[in-house]
């Protein structure tokens, strides 16, 4: 199977999913002792692997924005700077939202404000899928805040999907993937729930972390070639993923590793299971599940 793939998850889910880390990251922060806070892009696939597919459009209900932290680290902000603050905040139209943070970030670079500025422009440049913007606003966010679990998810599993075989840091990018997605998993577990997040709010916003770091986790497993140790990771990942229309394309990427591994019967459910997903790849996925079915039929499947 050869061609290209779209890189992203349904933008809506996310952006709401990085407001909902915008608390997490908070409460994680005081926890930590003082850490601060398109069209779609495509790629060529790995060469030792199948290309991925597209990505399909998110319908999930988007939650209501959390309420923005700041760094008690950094000094106190001025009147202008807390009104500039409170702008950025109260905004509700997206576009004017990620515009108001570019704006105070470049007007204020030292302030305690910096880690909310940056998870709303990675929910914002997420949106609309400016994927080099995205990738710089995590990176700044990750470096004044180490285990901020939601943006460490995201960064994570973009780098997977747009990772590039053929660029000069191409290996770099997929270890950039890997810390990031296993730093995510390992710091979610000790994330208290913050008080102005339901239950139910604060279980999907774990659940969706989860799924997109040991999606990104599996995915670099599977480019480079490591099958067996992908297929964990991807099974961790489909299972967390609670949504009334999951994610395909981890789905797909179970498909491929459970098929390279011949486990068959897996990869036809794997596949199936993504083909009943109304996205661009159902095609490929009911081709793939197919070809399994046909597969464990005429050949030796795996043991479990």
């Amino acid at each position: 199977m050869t061609g290209k793939w779209n890189t992203w998850v349904g933008a809506g889910a996310l952006a709401a999913f990085l407001m909902y880390g915008t608390t997490l990251a908070g409460a994680q922060g005081g926890q930590q002792g003082g850490q601060s806070q398109p069209a779609p892009q495509q790629q060529p696939p790995p060469q030792q692997q199948p290309a991925q597919p597209a990505q399909p459009a998110d319908k999930d209900k988007k939650p209501n924005p959390a309420p923005l932290k700041m760094d008690n680290a950094s000094a106190p902000a001025t009147p202008e700077e807390e009104s500039a603050f409170k702008s950025v905040e109260q905004a509700t139209e997206p576009a004017k939202k990620t515009q108001l943070a570019e704006d105070f970030v470049q007007k204020y670079p030292q302030s305690r404000y910096r880690p909310a500025m940056y998870q709303i422009l990675v929910s914002g440049y997420f949106a609309t899928q400016q994927v080099p913007k995205m990738l710089d606003a995590g990176e700044k966010e990750i470096e004044l805040n180490p285990n901020d679990a939601p943006v460490l998810a995201v960064m994570g599993q973009t780098l997977a999907r747009t990772y590039n075989a053929k660029a000069p840091d191409a290996a770099k990018q997929l270890d950039k993937a890997e810390e990031y997605s296993k730093r995510a998993i390992d710091v979610l577990p000790t994330l208290p729930k913050p008080e102005n997040l339901t239950d139910e709010a604060f279980s999907t916003a774990k659940n969706d972390t989860l799924v997109m770091a040991h999606g990104g986790l599996g995915l670099v497993y599977l480019r480079r070639g490591k099958f067996s140790e992908a297929i964990p990771e991807l099974e961790q990942s489909v299972k967390a993923d609670t949504h009334p229309e999951p994610d395909p394309v981890n789905y797909y990427l179970l498909g491929v590793a459970d098929k390279q591994t011949s486990h068959f019967d897996a990869a036809a459910k794997a596949f199936s299971k993504c083909a009943s997903v109304q996205s661009s790849l159902q095609a490929a996925c009911k081709t793939g599940a197919e070809e399994a079915k046909k597969q464990s039929s005429t050949q030796l499947s795996a043991p479990n």
